[in-house]
């Protein structure tokens, strides 16, 4: 008998992770970033080669995705700021890596609130993406977020319930995994509002933050040594 409530209340509390927590907020209508034909809408930054050049193809179009070679460190930015809204985006890693980051962990991550001159790495909050700790939050360019009662200005807020870390590739959380296998996509969303943030990967909660100290700014999708397709780019303004 215990062992069989046991197995109940493992299986609530899976629904429960499994049950999206999104705010009750009324949204305005979908804006697609991303066109799935081309990059109108956004410009890219690559460290070795500046802005809108891309002479090794870092960024192709394909299947209506972004392929990133990871070959270079950078991203393709929006050229337009945003505050209090819902974004949505699908991403899958590939298979490749690349030095400095060959062999590590898949590394990639959309970062927002972003301001400030194009450099690597802007100044912004990023929703990390990383094998193994997909959902961190990490603050870039000393910008400010309370998660849990505790404020940074730099470094790392873990995700919820997040085992040890390995940064090897293919890495997956022992713990608490919540990215599909590899190879699949994933759905990340995030809310934006005032000061406060939410993630969510897959459908499950992984942070939240309050008293951001940016609340506006450019949406960045990241190109840092990892291959990775991006798609289903979304935004609807939080009315």
């Amino acid at each position: 008998m215990k062992i069989r409530l046991l197995t109940i209340a493992a299986a609530l509390s899976a629904m429960a992770m499994a049950a999206s927590p999104a705010p009750k907020y009324k949204l305005g209508p979908k804006i697609r970033l991303f066109n799935g034909k081309n990059l109108d809408g956004f410009y890219t930054y690559l460290k070795k080669d500046g802005l809108n050049n891309d002479p090794n193809k870092v960024f192709r179009i394909e299947n209506r995705t972004v392929h990133v070679s990871g070959t270079d460190y950078g991203y393709f930015v929006t050229k337009k700021e945003y505050e209090n809204y819902y974004l949505t985006a699908e991403f899958k890693w590939g298979e490749k890596t690349h030095p400095p980051r060959e062999g590590k962990a898949r590394d990639s991550g959309i970062l927002f609130h972003v301001v400030g001159p194009d450099q690597v790495w802007p100044k912004s909050i990023e929703f990390q993406m990383i094998e193994g700790g997909t959902g961190d939050i990490l603050m870039v360019g000393n910008t400010m977020l309370t998660v849990k009662g505790q404020t940074k200005d730099r470094g790392r807020f873990d995700r919820f319930e997040k085992g040890p870390w390995k940064d090897v590739v293919g890495y997956r959380d022992p713990k608490r995994e919540v990215e599909k296998p590899h190879g699949q996509w994933n759905r990340v969303e995030m809310w934006a509002k005032g000061g406060t943030v939410l993630y969510l990967v897959n459908g499950v909660l992984v942070n939240e933050g309050t008293n951001a100290a940016i609340t506006k700014g450019k949406i960045l999708f990241q190109t840092e040594g990892a291959e990775v397709y991006f798609r289903n780019l979304i935004l609807r303004q939080i009315e």
